[in-house]
């Protein structure tokens, strides 16, 4: 279970680390969307605030995956973004569903496998 803490853990890491960086770097260029998703990612776009936070919080979640610190205090930060990446993808772009799932069940997984640092969350003193 540990090796495998550890694969998911620095999968994940990568992940958001290539995709914050490379949004703050412009390293990729926008792929093009239509439809639903083009209306959509326009309202993120004019926000102006969330997609740099959401870049934010997953290059400081990358971080802390790959170093392997914080990480009760990242799974949870990074929580309600898998869940939006999943919806998102879900509902907009099934294409890209599978990476999605993955990202949500890894972050699942790293939570049940840190789990004893949780419990203290749900008891009602």
């Amino acid at each position: 279970m540990k090796i495998a803490t550890i694969i998911i853990r620095t999968m994940l890491g990568l992940l958001f680390l290539y995709t914050s960086i490379s949004h703050f770097l412009h390293l990729n260029p926008t792929p093009v969307s239509s439809g639903d998703f083009q209306a959509f990612q326009a309202g993120l776009v004019v926000s102006t605030y969330l997609i740099p936070l959401a870049k934010t919080v997953e290059l400081l979640c990358g971080l802390s995956f790959v170093t392997g610190k914080y990480m009760t205090l990242a799974n949870l930060v990074i929580f309600p973004v898998t869940i939006n990446i999943l919806l998102i993808n879900y509902f907009l772009t099934p294409e890209n569903l599978p990476i999605a799932i993955f990202v949500f069940l890894g972050n699942i997984f790293l939570i049940f496998t840190h789990w004893e640092n949780y419990k203290g969350l749900f008891k009602a003193n």
